[in-house]
């Protein structure tokens, strides 16, 4: 079976991956890469439990084209916090108890990364819009919104003290 080669920036790192040509991001972080993080739910973008980052923007890895990722940056799930730390919007969601069964639990924290990466003074409204994408059958939205605004309450002090 034909395979090609993708090489990218997987988590601040770089990646080569020899992928079937017709694979989603998806597959290829799965199966491929043997990261699990990113769920497959519903396959056809509609529930984000397979969000990722590209490039900065959250995307639904299940509609991404693996050799579409050619020179960009992914960031998978794997890839959130730092040196074995978890990032503020993981320890907000822990605080809050902002999940139950977990399976949806990493798009919504990488919906969330994306919007306050770009914008870390985002509002509930904003954070409510920017996770609708998000799909959970076991809770209510409301403390995964409180805990998101609660990381970017934390992340906005935390660059007040850098600069």
């Amino acid at each position: 079976m034909e395979r090609i080669k993708v090489s990218f920036t997987l988590n601040g790192k770089p990646c080569e991956v020899m992928t079937k040509p017709y694979s989603r991001l998806l597959d290829m972080l799965r199966d491929d890469l043997r990261l699990t993080g990113t769920k497959e739910g519903c396959g056809v973008g509609e529930c984000g439990a397979c969000t990722v980052i590209l490039d900065g923007k959250a995307v639904t890895a299940c509609l991404v084209p693996a050799p579409s990722v050619e020179g960009r940056n992914v960031v998978t799930i794997e890839g959130v916090g730092k040196e074995g730390k978890l990032d503020p919007i993981q320890e907000a969601v822990l605080k809050e108890h902002a999940l139950q069964c977990g399976f949806c639990t990493p798009g919504f924290i990488m919906s969330a990364k994306a919007l306050l990466d770009e914008n870390p003074f985002a509002t509930k409204e904003e954070i409510r819009r920017a996770i609708s994408g998000n799909l959970c059958r076991c809770t209510g939205y409301e403390q995964l919104t409180t805990a998101i605004y609660e990381a970017a309450e934390e992340l906005r002090k935390l660059n007040k003290t850098k600069i």
